[in-house]
């Protein structure tokens, strides 16, 4: 074995040609072979694998590999004693033992990206607004087969008739999700510039400048310095200072990290807080996920002061009672999420801002094959009431109707607050028209909606549909209409259209 990261494991032989991806390598202990590894990938002297030991990986480990023995020609009988002692350990397959020299790792160039150019057109009451935008996506593996990987996700958007205000201001318009370059400075370490979101402290949102990780076999060390996206339009901003370090903890099923950062806003400390990530996956069974903020600062009437508070907690729980039935929980108590871009209808974005916070219970059971149930539930509550928020939905899916060779589901939401109750019932419809070309949907809802400041009821009936066309194999166009009609006679009607291309 040459080189162990916290993902992989490297292992060099003299020859891989009999050796392939998903073959399992095997460790002797106790003088029988036990598996160890299973290859994922190769070159023409080396594998990449992931362990399936308990115990680490350590440098320096003997691995073999079982591969088809070579029909012998006949030999008399006096040369088979020979013979016999000439063979390998094993019965049958021949062993191959790894070489001792080191060897770089197997890059192989991974690429995915796409384009897409959309128009979102409402037409309210005799006016049209239309808006353009246009998202480039790309993310690129050990491009050339080198150490260098690139993230990319940038989207411009305009109203047009409204170019005033971008030139005012671009990043109105111009919004940069992803722009950053990534190179491996060896299996264990790499070095990432540019703006990233770090899946290890994924809820710190992204990062504008320099991070830096090694690992240190279980263990990942980190370093991030750069700045927060700006909070009015996600531009760069210099103003918003933070520095931090990470350091992770990673097993077969789990993967903890925690981290101490520093922001500040024009030299002034804004924040400094402690944040705590975990994911853990319990006998394919139980998947759990948390992540906390603490701060350790504040200033209050220009008084400082350095006490621990709890300002962010999410938990999430998901149990795989059976293939049929599944359960989920989480609580949320995360600060409210800023939208650069939303395409959700009001009442869409009410329910989702209501339902975000608070406990949350679901249920899912698959009764048949091609019939799944669910019932979710949250409940946002505070001690003063001041805030309460409750809400249930449920849904039945049918994956294959057979008379009809479509799929279809029907939802109910009921959602009450202290200033709305609303109710919606919905129906969706979705049949490949064309195999592989052509797919269709259809849609309708009601929305029965009131607030506890006005009497009058707001009623609602929205009905769409959408077409999907398949061009080629990586070129697509997608078509989308949509109407609100109530009974004021001022209806709402919202045309969509997209083309992706990708690569």
């Amino acid at each position: 074995m040459s080189y162990v990261s916290s993902q992989s494991v490297y292992v060099k032989f003299t020859t891989t040609e009999k050796i392939n991806p998903g073959d399992t390598l095997f460790v002797r202990q106790g003088g029988q072979y036990v598996p160890g590894l299973v290859v994922r990938d190769k070159s023409s002297s080396s594998c990449v694998c992931t362990p399936l030991l308990a115990t680490p990986v350590s440098k320096g480990a003997l691995f073999y590999a079982r591969i088809p023995a070579e029909k012998l020609p006949p030999v008399k009988e006096k040369d088979r004693i020979a013979q016999d002692t000439l063979r390998p350990p094993l019965a049958g397959p021949v062993v191959i033992i790894p070489g001792e020299e080191e060897v770089a790792p197997v890059l192989k160039e991974r690429i995915r990206g796409r384009v897409s150019v959309a128009s979102y057109t409402n037409l309210y009451d005799g006016t049209a607004t239309n808006r353009l935008r246009y998202a480039f996506v790309l993310q690129g593996n050990h491009l050339k087969n080198s150490r260098f990987s690139v993230d990319n996700y940038i989207t411009f958007r305009h109203t047009t008739g409204e170019g005033a205000a971008i030139k005012e201001n671009v990043f109105d318009a111009l919004k940069i999700y992803a722009l950053s370059v990534k190179y491996d400075l060896r299996p264990q370490a790499s070095i990432t510039v540019g703006r990233k979101i770090n899946p290890r402290i994924s809820n710190m949102g992204a990062v504008d400048g320099l991070q830096y990780e090694q690992g240190v076999g279980k263990f990942v060390l980190g370093a991030l310095g750069g700045f927060r996206p700006d909070f009015a339009d996600y531009s760069f901003n210099t103003q918003l200072l933070q520095l931090g370090a990470y350091v992770g903890y990673n097993t077969a099923g789990s993967q903890t990290t925690l981290a101490a950062v520093e922001q500040r806003n024009g030299g002034a400390t804004d924040r400094r807080f402690v944040y705590l990530q975990h994911h853990a996956t319990l006998a394919k069974k139980v998947d759990l996920f948390g992540s906390m903020d603490v701060d350790l600062y504040e200033k209050i009437n220009n008084e400082q002061r350095n006490t621990a508070n709890l300002t962010n907690l999410f938990v999430s729980v998901r149990y795989s009672v059976s293939k049929k039935i599944r359960l989920s929980a989480s609580y949320d108590n995360r600060r409210n999420i800023i939208y650069y871009e939303s395409y959700n209808t009001y009442i869409d974005q009410l329910i989702d801002d209501e339902t975000r916070q608070g406990l949350r219970f679901g249920v899912n059971y698959r009764p048949f094959k091609m019939v799944s149930w669910g019932v979710n539930t949250n409940w946002r509550f505070q001690k003063s009431n001041s805030n309460l928020s409750r809400n249930l939905n449920s849904y039945l899916n049918f994956a294959q109707i057979p008379w009809l060779k479509a799929s279809a589901t029907v939802n109910v939401n009921l959602l009450q607050t202290n200033y709305l109750d609303s109710k919606m019932f919905g129906l969706r419809l979705n049949k490949e028209i064309i195999k592989g070309k052509l797919n269709g949907e259809i849609t309708a809802r009601l929305i029965d909606y009131q607030y506890s400041t006005n009497e009058n009821r707001v009623q609602q009936k929205l009905a769409g549909g959408s077409l999907s066309f398949n061009l080629s194999r990586k070129l697509s166009l997608y078509l989308y209409y949509e109407g609100t009609f109530n009974d004021a006679g001022k209806n709402l009607s919202r045309v969509n259209a997209k083309v992706v291309q990708r690569f």
